[in-house]
């Protein structure tokens, strides 16, 4: 069976890593629109934009490991069309026959319309080694940053920056930093960890425009205020990229719509990671994580092998802020309570979820600990009461 997997991301190489594994001795090729082979993303906006982490450890295998397991890298390459009459992909440069055909091709960066300035010279997002190569000589101490964004992939920009010695001032439009993905007990931890390294945080804001004319100057505000600004990163989020799966008629729902064991609505065509939902008990899911990505590429690989085996999502996410480290397991749509644990340090502490009496997830800033026993209980199904959470001198009597 010969196997082509576009998209040359984790999931890529988890997938291809995994066919390898388990037996396969057909084709493989991978084909990636970027120069670089398969590399990890989230130390982009982290250890490797403040210069902590080289290129060499961001690439996820050495070139060596590829020609061994015999699976062909096409770099720089972009595909242009997915012909499922014909079963080939066409790309700039020719095109490749497939049995079975994985798309893995991650996510894109929301930007902001040109009308509002978003594609200004100094304006800039931070998805890819491109955009880190964009704006890393522009990170310089004394400097004036806009972040406008409070997810995590803004606030951990601004993290950077701030360590980095420039002036840095985050705008989010929603009431308050993470609205959409955490308590505001956990926000208040991240909000109160930013303003102890100097970062001002406006929430509950809108932008009106990015400002100037050659060049991003500043952020006009829709309250009337304007931040100067050298220069303005936009996090707001990130677009599953589907217009191949669009163009060549497949299933669209939040992504890429595949069935339980990651098939589209063509059989021969099954799809992995950022750019893929899944079928639910609640409805449907896509899931935008390194786990995800992993273990979705992983269970996709079994089944184009004919396993048949449903995939269940075991969620995990980070971020690295400054000093501290948030970890999360599990999901928290829905939530109905949650209970607060001190942590040990200044800034740490667990925000456990719960809906319906059960415990379905677990923030942790600068708490392991919290993290693994949370992420344990989740995933073997067995939940505290809020109350076991609340009272427990030692979370490990909880297991």
């Amino acid at each position: 069976m010969n196997i082509v997997i576009l998209g040359a991301g984790q999931a890529a190489a988890s997938m291809a890593a995994k066919l390898r594994a388990l037996g396969h001795q057909g084709q493989i090729t991978v084909i990636g629109d970027e120069a670089a082979p398969p590399y990890q993303r989230p130390p982009l906006s982290k250890a490797y934009l403040l210069g902590d982490m080289g290129l060499d450890r961001l690439t996820l295998r050495g070139s060596e490991w590829w020609d061994e397991q015999g699976i062909t890298l096409r770099l720089d390459e972009r595909a242009t069309a997915i012909d499922r009459d014909r079963r080939a992909v066409l790309t700039d440069r020719g095109e490749y026959p497939y049995d079975a055909l994985a798309l893995t091709l991650g996510a894109s960066p929301r930007r902001l319309p040109d009308a509002l300035g978003g594609s200004l010279p100094g304006v800039h997002v931070v998805r890819n080694l491109a955009d880190i190569a964009a704006v890393k000589p522009a990170l310089l101490p004394g400097r004036r940053l806009v972040v406008v964004g409070g997810g995590y992939i803004g606030l951990e920009a601004a993290a950077v920056a701030r360590k980095l010695g420039l002036e840095v001032t985050l705008v989010e439009a929603a009431p308050r930093i993470l609205g959409r993905v955490a308590a505001p007990e956990t926000a208040t931890m991240i909000r109160d960890l930013h303003h102890a390294h100097g970062v001002e945080i406006v929430e509950g804001t809108a932008i009106a425009r990015i400002t100037g004319e050659a060049q991003a100057d500043g952020v006009m505000l829709a309250d009337g205020r304007h931040l100067p600004a050298d220069l303005v990163i936009c996090g707001i989020g990130i677009a599953p990229e589907t217009a191949l799966a669009e163009a060549a008629g497949l299933v669209l729902d939040n992504g890429i719509a595949t069935d339980a064991q990651g098939r589209t609505s063509d059989p021969a065509i099954w799809a992995a990671g950022d750019c893929a939902s899944f079928p639910v008990p609640e409805g449907r899911m896509r899931l935008e994580s390194v786990g995800n990505a992993i273990d979705m590429a992983e269970a996709v690989a079994a089944n184009i092998l004919g396993v048949g085996a449903d995939y269940v999502p075991k969620p995990w996410f980070w971020s690295d802020q400054f000093d501290a480290k948030l970890q999360i397991a599990g999901l928290n749509s829905g939530f109905d309570r949650v209970v607060t644990r001190p942590g040990a340090g200044a800034h740490g502490g667990s925000v456990w979820y719960f809906r319906d009496g059960r415990l379905i997830a677990v923030d942790a800033l600068n708490d392991a600990r919290a993290y693994m026993i949370g992420k344990r209980l989740i995933e073997s199904g067995r939940s505290p009461t809020p109350e076991a959470v609340a009272e427990a001198s030692d979370l490990k009597a909880l297991m």
